[in-house]
Protein backbone atom coordinates (compact mmCIF):
# COMPACT_ATOMS: atom_id res chain seq x y z
CA UNK A 1 0.00 0.00 0.00
CA UNK A 2 1.51 3.37 -1.02
CA UNK A 3 2.33 5.81 1.75
CA UNK A 4 -0.14 8.70 2.08
CA UNK A 5 0.97 12.29 1.98
CA UNK A 6 -0.20 14.66 4.70
CA UNK A 7 -2.83 16.14 2.40
CA UNK A 8 -4.11 12.72 1.32
CA UNK A 9 -4.21 11.54 4.95
CA UNK A 10 -6.26 14.57 5.90
CA UNK A 11 -8.72 13.99 3.04
CA UNK A 12 -8.98 10.30 3.93
CA UNK A 13 -9.76 11.06 7.58
CA UNK A 14 -12.22 13.77 6.55
CA UNK A 15 -14.02 11.30 4.29
CA UNK A 16 -14.15 8.64 7.01
CA UNK A 17 -15.48 11.20 9.48
CA UNK A 18 -18.16 12.28 7.02
CA UNK A 19 -19.23 8.68 6.37
CA UNK A 20 -19.36 7.97 10.10
CA UNK A 21 -21.55 11.02 10.61
CA UNK A 22 -23.90 9.76 7.89
CA UNK A 23 -24.12 6.36 9.57
CA UNK A 24 -24.84 8.02 12.94
CA UNK A 25 -27.48 10.26 11.38
CA UNK A 26 -29.18 7.34 9.64
CA UNK A 27 -29.25 5.35 12.90
CA UNK A 28 -30.68 8.36 14.76
CA UNK A 29 -33.33 8.91 12.09
CA UNK A 30 -34.22 5.22 12.12
CA UNK A 31 -34.67 5.05 15.91
CA UNK A 32 -37.98 3.32 16.42
CA UNK A 33 -40.70 4.32 18.84
CA UNK A 34 -41.54 1.48 21.20
CA UNK A 35 -45.17 1.12 22.31
CA UNK A 36 -45.69 -0.81 25.50
CA UNK A 37 -48.86 -1.48 27.50
CA UNK A 38 -48.22 -1.37 31.24
CA UNK A 39 -50.65 -3.21 33.58
CA UNK A 40 -52.55 -0.91 35.95
CA UNK A 41 -55.63 -1.54 38.06
CA UNK A 42 -57.65 0.77 40.29
CA UNK A 43 -60.90 0.11 42.10
CA UNK A 44 -60.93 -3.41 40.59
CA UNK A 45 -60.99 -1.95 37.07
CA UNK A 46 -58.15 -2.71 34.65
CA UNK A 47 -56.90 0.55 33.11
CA UNK A 48 -55.16 0.88 29.76
CA UNK A 49 -51.84 2.68 30.25
CA UNK A 50 -49.51 2.82 27.27
CA UNK A 51 -45.94 4.04 26.93
CA UNK A 52 -44.32 5.56 23.82
CA UNK A 53 -40.53 5.89 23.87
CA UNK A 54 -37.93 6.40 21.17
CA UNK A 55 -35.28 3.68 21.17
CA UNK A 56 -32.23 5.93 20.90
CA UNK A 57 -30.50 5.17 24.20
CA UNK A 58 -31.12 8.64 25.63
CA UNK A 59 -32.75 9.43 28.98
CA UNK A 60 -36.35 10.66 28.77
CA UNK A 61 -38.72 12.82 30.79
CA UNK A 62 -42.18 11.33 31.39
CA UNK A 63 -45.38 13.11 30.39
CA UNK A 64 -48.97 11.86 30.70
CA UNK A 65 -51.67 12.82 28.17
CA UNK A 66 -55.28 12.81 29.42
CA UNK A 67 -58.20 12.49 26.98
CA UNK A 68 -61.60 14.15 26.78
CA UNK A 69 -65.17 13.15 27.53
CA UNK A 70 -66.18 11.10 24.49
CA UNK A 71 -63.14 9.41 22.99
CA UNK A 72 -60.08 7.78 24.51
CA UNK A 73 -56.35 8.41 24.31
CA UNK A 74 -55.98 7.36 20.67
CA UNK A 75 -56.77 11.00 19.85
CA UNK A 76 -53.18 11.82 20.80
CA UNK A 77 -51.80 9.33 18.27
CA UNK A 78 -53.49 9.99 14.93
CA UNK A 79 -50.83 8.25 12.87
CA UNK A 80 -51.22 10.28 9.68
CA UNK A 81 -48.19 12.15 8.34
CA UNK A 82 -46.55 13.88 11.33
CA UNK A 83 -49.73 14.82 13.22
CA UNK A 84 -49.35 12.38 16.13
CA UNK A 85 -48.74 14.39 19.29
CA UNK A 86 -47.55 11.29 21.15
CA UNK A 87 -44.90 10.49 18.55
CA UNK A 88 -43.81 14.13 18.28
CA UNK A 89 -43.04 14.30 22.00
CA UNK A 90 -41.46 10.84 21.94
CA UNK A 91 -39.05 12.21 19.33
CA UNK A 92 -38.32 15.29 21.44
CA UNK A 93 -36.95 13.69 24.58
CA UNK A 94 -40.12 12.46 26.29
CA UNK A 95 -41.40 9.15 27.53
CA UNK A 96 -45.03 9.64 26.53
CA UNK A 97 -47.82 7.96 28.46
CA UNK A 98 -51.45 7.61 27.35
CA UNK A 99 -54.19 6.66 29.82
CA UNK A 100 -57.74 5.51 29.10
CA UNK A 101 -60.02 6.43 31.99
CA UNK A 102 -62.16 3.56 33.35
CA UNK A 103 -64.79 2.53 30.80
CA UNK A 104 -63.08 4.31 27.89
CA UNK A 105 -61.15 2.81 24.99
CA UNK A 106 -59.06 -0.21 25.96
CA UNK A 107 -59.72 0.15 29.69
CA UNK A 108 -62.11 -2.35 31.25
CA UNK A 109 -65.80 -1.63 30.71
CA UNK A 110 -67.85 -0.35 33.65
CA UNK A 111 -71.42 -1.28 34.50
CA UNK A 112 -72.39 2.22 35.60
CA UNK A 113 -71.44 4.90 33.07
CA UNK A 114 -71.98 7.62 35.66
CA UNK A 115 -69.27 6.14 37.93
CA UNK A 116 -66.23 7.55 36.06
CA UNK A 117 -67.08 11.20 36.64
CA UNK A 118 -64.50 13.99 36.89
CA UNK A 119 -63.42 13.21 40.45
CA UNK A 120 -63.21 9.48 39.75
CA UNK A 121 -61.12 10.17 36.63
CA UNK A 122 -58.79 12.39 38.67
CA UNK A 123 -58.11 9.37 40.88
CA UNK A 124 -57.38 7.23 37.79
CA UNK A 125 -54.87 9.90 36.76
CA UNK A 126 -53.29 9.78 40.22
CA UNK A 127 -52.91 6.00 39.96
CA UNK A 128 -51.26 6.31 36.55
CA UNK A 129 -48.90 9.08 37.67
CA UNK A 130 -47.81 7.16 40.76
CA UNK A 131 -47.14 4.09 38.61
CA UNK A 132 -45.07 6.09 36.10
CA UNK A 133 -43.10 7.92 38.80
CA UNK A 134 -42.29 4.66 40.58
CA UNK A 135 -40.97 3.16 37.34
CA UNK A 136 -38.77 6.19 36.75
CA UNK A 137 -37.74 6.81 40.38
CA UNK A 138 -39.01 10.41 40.15
CA UNK A 139 -41.09 12.57 42.47
CA UNK A 140 -43.05 14.58 39.87
CA UNK A 141 -43.82 14.68 36.14
CA UNK A 142 -45.58 16.70 33.44
CA UNK A 143 -49.29 16.23 32.65
CA UNK A 144 -51.31 17.46 29.64
CA UNK A 145 -55.10 17.38 29.57
CA UNK A 146 -57.38 18.11 26.61
CA UNK A 147 -60.98 19.35 26.97
CA UNK A 148 -62.62 17.31 29.79
CA UNK A 149 -59.08 16.11 30.43
CA UNK A 150 -58.33 19.62 31.72
CA UNK A 151 -61.08 19.24 34.33
CA UNK A 152 -59.80 15.86 35.48
CA UNK A 153 -56.08 16.67 35.36
CA UNK A 154 -56.72 20.11 36.90
CA UNK A 155 -58.48 18.55 39.87
CA UNK A 156 -55.70 15.99 40.21
CA UNK A 157 -53.01 18.72 40.14
CA UNK A 158 -54.88 20.78 42.75
CA UNK A 159 -55.02 17.80 45.11
CA UNK A 160 -51.52 16.46 44.46
CA UNK A 161 -49.18 19.33 43.49
CA UNK A 162 -46.22 17.31 44.78
CA UNK A 163 -46.71 14.84 41.90
CA UNK A 164 -46.92 17.42 39.09
CA UNK A 165 -43.94 19.21 37.57
CA UNK A 166 -45.82 21.24 34.94
CA UNK A 167 -49.46 21.15 33.83
CA UNK A 168 -50.80 21.88 30.34
CA UNK A 169 -54.51 22.73 30.03
CA UNK A 170 -55.37 22.42 26.33
CA UNK A 171 -58.83 23.69 25.32
CA UNK A 172 -59.82 23.97 29.00
CA UNK A 173 -63.43 23.74 30.14
CA UNK A 174 -63.39 26.15 33.08
CA UNK A 175 -67.14 26.45 33.69
CA UNK A 176 -70.30 24.50 32.99
CA UNK A 177 -71.37 24.33 29.35
CA UNK A 178 -75.06 24.94 30.03
CA UNK A 179 -77.68 22.97 31.90
CA UNK A 180 -78.89 19.84 30.17
CA UNK A 181 -80.20 16.71 31.82
CA UNK A 182 -78.00 13.66 31.21
CA UNK A 183 -80.25 10.72 32.01
CA UNK A 184 -78.49 7.87 30.25
CA UNK A 185 -75.34 6.44 31.88
CA UNK A 186 -73.70 5.89 28.49
CA UNK A 187 -73.31 8.22 25.51
CA UNK A 188 -74.18 6.77 22.11
CA UNK A 189 -71.18 7.45 19.90
CA UNK A 190 -71.95 8.44 16.30
CA UNK A 191 -70.09 9.69 13.24
CA UNK A 192 -71.33 13.16 14.13
CA UNK A 193 -69.90 13.03 17.64
CA UNK A 194 -66.59 11.72 16.30
CA UNK A 195 -66.37 14.62 13.85
CA UNK A 196 -67.77 17.30 16.16
CA UNK A 197 -64.43 18.84 17.18
CA UNK A 198 -63.40 19.81 13.64
CA UNK A 199 -64.04 23.31 12.33
CA UNK A 200 -66.92 23.76 9.88
CA UNK A 201 -67.68 25.81 6.81
CA UNK A 202 -70.75 28.04 6.54
CA UNK A 203 -72.75 25.14 5.07
CA UNK A 204 -71.97 22.95 8.08
CA UNK A 205 -69.50 20.65 6.33
CA UNK A 206 -66.04 19.97 7.78
CA UNK A 207 -63.48 22.51 6.58
CA UNK A 208 -60.91 20.27 4.93
CA UNK A 209 -58.68 23.27 4.27
CA UNK A 210 -58.08 23.33 8.03
CA UNK A 211 -58.15 19.61 8.83
CA UNK A 212 -57.00 17.30 6.04
CA UNK A 213 -59.72 14.92 4.88
CA UNK A 214 -57.58 11.79 5.23
CA UNK A 215 -56.61 12.84 8.76
CA UNK A 216 -60.28 13.32 9.70
CA UNK A 217 -61.12 9.91 8.24
CA UNK A 218 -58.25 8.32 10.17
CA UNK A 219 -59.40 9.92 13.42
CA UNK A 220 -63.01 8.80 12.92
CA UNK A 221 -61.91 5.26 12.02
CA UNK A 222 -59.84 5.16 15.22
CA UNK A 223 -62.86 6.32 17.22
CA UNK A 224 -64.92 3.39 15.93
CA UNK A 225 -62.05 0.96 16.47
CA UNK A 226 -61.04 1.98 19.99
CA UNK A 227 -64.20 3.45 21.50
CA UNK A 228 -66.90 1.24 20.05
CA UNK A 229 -70.45 2.62 20.06
CA UNK A 230 -70.65 4.07 23.57
CA UNK A 231 -68.67 5.83 26.28
CA UNK A 232 -69.37 6.65 29.96
CA UNK A 233 -71.47 9.72 30.66
CA UNK A 234 -70.26 10.69 34.13
CA UNK A 235 -67.95 13.38 32.79
CA UNK A 236 -70.58 14.70 30.40
CA UNK A 237 -73.05 15.06 33.26
CA UNK A 238 -70.42 17.09 35.14
CA UNK A 239 -69.91 19.41 32.15
CA UNK A 240 -73.56 20.04 31.27
CA UNK A 241 -74.33 22.33 34.19
CA UNK A 242 -74.80 26.08 34.61
CA UNK A 243 -71.97 28.33 33.52
CA UNK A 244 -71.97 29.62 37.09
CA UNK A 245 -70.35 26.34 38.13
CA UNK A 246 -66.56 26.35 38.08
CA UNK A 247 -65.16 23.00 37.02
CA UNK A 248 -61.40 23.48 37.55
CA UNK A 249 -60.14 24.79 40.93
CA UNK A 250 -57.61 27.18 39.39
CA UNK A 251 -56.94 29.03 42.65
CA UNK A 252 -55.81 25.72 44.21
CA UNK A 253 -53.33 24.76 41.49
CA UNK A 254 -49.84 25.70 42.67
CA UNK A 255 -47.68 24.26 39.87
CA UNK A 256 -46.65 26.07 36.65
CA UNK A 257 -49.57 25.95 34.19
CA UNK A 258 -49.86 26.52 30.45
CA UNK A 259 -53.37 27.48 29.37
CA UNK A 260 -53.52 27.03 25.59
CA UNK A 261 -56.60 27.37 23.40
CA UNK A 262 -57.71 28.38 19.93
CA UNK A 263 -59.58 31.60 19.26
CA UNK A 264 -62.22 29.65 17.27
CA UNK A 265 -62.79 26.86 19.76
CA UNK A 266 -66.56 26.49 20.08
CA UNK A 267 -66.26 25.24 23.67
CA UNK A 268 -63.68 27.67 25.04
CA UNK A 269 -63.83 31.41 25.69
CA UNK A 270 -60.52 33.34 25.51
CA UNK A 271 -62.01 35.73 28.08
CA UNK A 272 -62.53 32.84 30.50
CA UNK A 273 -58.97 31.71 29.83
CA UNK A 274 -57.69 35.12 30.88
CA UNK A 275 -59.90 35.12 33.96
CA UNK A 276 -58.69 31.64 34.94
CA UNK A 277 -55.06 32.60 34.39
CA UNK A 278 -55.49 35.55 36.77
CA UNK A 279 -56.60 33.09 39.48
CA UNK A 280 -53.33 31.15 39.41
CA UNK A 281 -50.99 31.66 42.36
CA UNK A 282 -47.99 30.73 40.20
CA UNK A 283 -48.55 33.20 37.35
CA UNK A 284 -44.89 34.19 37.10
CA UNK A 285 -44.04 30.63 35.99
CA UNK A 286 -47.25 30.06 34.03
CA UNK A 287 -48.31 31.04 30.51
CA UNK A 288 -51.48 31.85 28.59
CA UNK A 289 -51.46 31.24 24.83
CA UNK A 290 -54.40 31.86 22.50
CA UNK A 291 -53.68 30.66 18.95
CA UNK A 292 -55.54 32.85 16.49
CA UNK A 293 -57.79 30.77 14.23
CA UNK A 294 -57.27 27.50 16.09
CA UNK A 295 -60.20 25.28 17.03
CA UNK A 296 -60.89 22.63 19.64
CA UNK A 297 -58.91 20.07 17.65
CA UNK A 298 -56.04 22.36 16.65
CA UNK A 299 -53.61 19.58 17.52
CA UNK A 300 -54.85 18.11 14.20
CA UNK A 301 -55.39 21.33 12.23
CA UNK A 302 -53.00 21.94 9.34
CA UNK A 303 -52.40 25.69 9.96
CA UNK A 304 -52.06 25.35 13.74
CA UNK A 305 -50.79 21.96 14.91
CA UNK A 306 -47.12 22.94 14.73
CA UNK A 307 -47.73 26.21 16.58
CA UNK A 308 -49.60 24.30 19.25
CA UNK A 309 -46.96 21.69 19.97
CA UNK A 310 -44.07 24.13 19.71
CA UNK A 311 -45.71 26.32 22.38
CA UNK A 312 -46.29 23.30 24.60
CA UNK A 313 -42.73 22.03 24.18
CA UNK A 314 -41.28 25.49 24.89
CA UNK A 315 -43.29 25.74 28.11
CA UNK A 316 -42.35 22.27 29.31
CA UNK A 317 -38.66 22.87 28.65
CA UNK A 318 -38.54 26.24 30.44
CA UNK A 319 -36.26 26.43 33.47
Amino acid sequence: MPKMTGKRSFLFLLTIGFLCSLVYASVAQAAEILREAVPLERNHVALHLERYIEQDGQSKKPILFVHGVTFSSHEFDVNYKDYSLARYFAKHGYEVWLLDIAGFGHSEAVKDGFMPDSDYAAEDIEAAVRCILARNNLSSMDVLGWSWGTVTSGRFAARHPELVHRLVLYAPIFVGMGEKAVKEPFHHNTWGSAASDFQRKADGSIDFDIAEELLVNTYIANAWHYDRDSSPNGGRRDLLVSDNVRLIPMESINVPVLIIAGSKDQYVSPALCKEAFAMLSNRDKSQLVIIDGGGHAMVMERPYYKKFRENVLRFLQAN
